[in-house]
C-alpha cells in the first residue's frame, strides 16, 4: 500500500508538523517541497514534479498567510492562495487526490454557534477571500478533493502567537491582548496527524470521502483566554495579561468575532477523535 505525498509548504507549520510525523507513517514515502525546491505557479513544473515521483496524494499546505499584510500585497496573496491552487488541481488531475488546508476566515465572524461546513461563506479580508477562492477553483477542477478549515494553527515551528505570547510573556511586565474573539487553537501537530489518518482511512476502506471538513482542537477561547493559558504552562509569572476588546486594538484586516468551527462531519467521517485544545498547548509547550 505504499502511496507517494508531496507536500507543499513543507518548511511552514504544519508541513514541519508531517514531516515529523513520517517515522509513524512507513507506509508513506514523503515528498516534502517549499518554494526553492518547486514552482507552484508554473503548472508545468508541478505536472513533472507528480509524475517522475509518480504522486498519489497532494497535501497542499502553502499559503500566503499574512493577513494584515495581504490588505496590500493583493497581488501575491490572490497568485499564491488562487492561482497555485488552481496549478495544482489542474496538475493533478487524473494521477493524484489533493488534501487542500483552508482557513475560519471564509466566514464573516458574526455566528453565533459553530460554524458548519454548509454554511454562507462571507469572508471580509484579502486573505479570507483568496482563499475562499481557492477552494472553489479546486472544487470546480478537481471536485474530488478534500478541504479542511482550520484556525488559530500553532506549531513549534515558525511564528505564531504561543511562541510570541512566550517570548513576550518573558520580555514585558504587561501585555494587552483581545478579549472579545472568540476561537479555538488548532496544534499543528494534531492536524498534521488528521490528514495522515484520513488518507489512511481511504487507503482501507477503499474510499477517499471528498468535499469540505472542519478541524480544529475542541473547546472554545478568546486570545485572552489563549494567553494566559500559554503564560500558565510556559511557567510565566511575572507578566500581566490585560484584556482588550478589538476596537482598542486595530488592525487592517478584520479578523472574524467568532470562528468557532464544528468538526461533527469530519470525526463521524473518518473516526477522528480530537483533543481538547488545552491538553494539546500542554504538549506544545512541553515541546518548546
Amino acid at each position: 500500500m505504499n502511496k507517494n505525498l508531496l507536500i507543499t509548504g513543507a518548511n511552514g507549520q504544519l508541513g514541519s508538523e508531517l514531516q515529523q510525523l513520517a517515522a509513524h507513517y512507513p507506509l508513506f514515502r514523503f515528498f516534502p517541497t517549499d518554494v526553492d525546491t518547486l514552482n507552484l505557479c508554473n503548472k508545468r513544473d508541478i505536472e513533472s514534479f507528480i509524475q517522475q515521483n509518480k504522486i498519489d496524494y497532494v497535501i497542499n499546505c502553502a499559503a500566503y498567510t499574512a493577513v494584515d499584510k495581504a490588505e496590500e500585497d493583493v497581488e501575491l496573496c490572490y497568485k499564491i492562495n488562487r492561482d497555485a491552487v488552481r496549478n495544482l488541481a489542474e496538475a493533478a488531475v487524473g494521477k493524484a487526490k489533493i488534501i487542500h488546508v483552508s482557513t475560519d476566515y471564509v466566514f464573516d465572524g458574526t455566528s453565533q454557534s459553530p460554524l458548519k461546513e454548509t454554511d454562507k461563506t462571507n469572508p471580509q479580508s484579502i486573505y479570507g477571500k483568496s482563499k475562499l477562492d481557492g477552494e472553489q477553483i479546486l472544487m470546480e477542477i478537481s471536485p474530488e478533493s478534500i478541504i479542511i478549515r482550520t484556525a488559530w494553527l500553532y506549531a513549534a515551528f515558525g511564528n505564531n502567537f504561543v511562541k510570541t505570547m512566550i517570548r513576550l510573556g518573558k520580555e514585558k511586565e504587561s501585555l494587552n491582548v483581545v478579549s472579545d474573539q472568540w476561537g479555538t487553537p488548532t496544534y499543528a501537530g494534531d492536524l498534521a496527524k488528521a490528514i495522515l489518518d484520513i488518507i489512511m482511512f481511504g487507503e482501507k476502506t477503499l474510499g477517499f470521502a471528498s468535499g469540505i471538513y472542519h478541524y480544529t482542537n475542541e473547546g472554545i477561547c478568546s486570545w485572552y483566554d489563549f494567553c494566559l493559558k500559554i503564560h500558565e504552562l510556559a511557567g510565566i509569572k511575572t507578566c500581566k495579561v490585560h484584556p482588550v476588546s478589538s476596537a482598542e486594538y486595530p488592525v487592517k484586516a478584520k479578523r472574524p468575532m467568532y470562528s468557532v468551527l464544528d468538526k461533527t462531519k469530519i470525526k463521524s467521517t473518518f473516526q477522528l477523535e480530537i483533543p481538547q485544545w488545552e491538553k494539546s498547548l500542554e504538549k506544545m509547550t512541553v515541546i518548546l
